[in-house]
C-alpha cells in the first residue's frame, strides 16, 4: 500500500496556488488572476498561459504548469498589481507551489 501512495505523489503536475490579498491584508474573492510566460505579454496583456478567478477565500489555482517564472496579472475593480512586477520565482516541478499577491 505505501507503494502505491508513493508512486500517486509522483502523479502530481507542476502547479501554482495563489492568494490575492487587498493592501488591509484581507483576502480578494472574485478576483481576476492572469499568468504570462513573458514579460513582453505581461506588460500588453496578451497570450496569457493561463487565467482564472478567485474563490471565496481569494485563492485561485493553476494546474499542468511549466517549471519557469510567469508574470502575474491580478486584478478586481480599481484595484491591481500592475507595475509591481509580479514575478514567480520559477515553480518547482511536479509540486503544488505557492505565491501572494497583493492589489491596490
Amino acid at each position: 500500500m505505501l507503494l502505491c501512495m508513493a508512486s500517486a505523489f509522483q502523479l502530481i503536475k507542476t502547479q501554482i496556488s495563489i492568494t490575492i490579498r487587498n493592501d488591509l491584508g484581507n483576502t480578494e474573492e472574485g478576483a481576476t488572476v492572469k499568468l504570462y510566460a513573458t514579460e513582453d505579454d505581461y506588460k500588453t496583456e496578451k497570450n496569457p498561459v493561463a487565467e482564472g478567478t478567485t474563490d471565496a477565500k481569494g485563492i485561485v489555482k493553476f494546474k499542468e504548469l511549466k517549471a519557469i517564472s510567469y508574470f502575474v496579472l491580478a486584478q478586481k475593480d480599481d484595484k491591481d498589481n500592475f507595475g509591481g512586477g509580479e514575478q514567480t520565482g520559477k515553480l518547482e516541478a511536479n509540486r503544488v507551489n505557492k505565491v501572494t499577491i497583493v492589489i491596490q
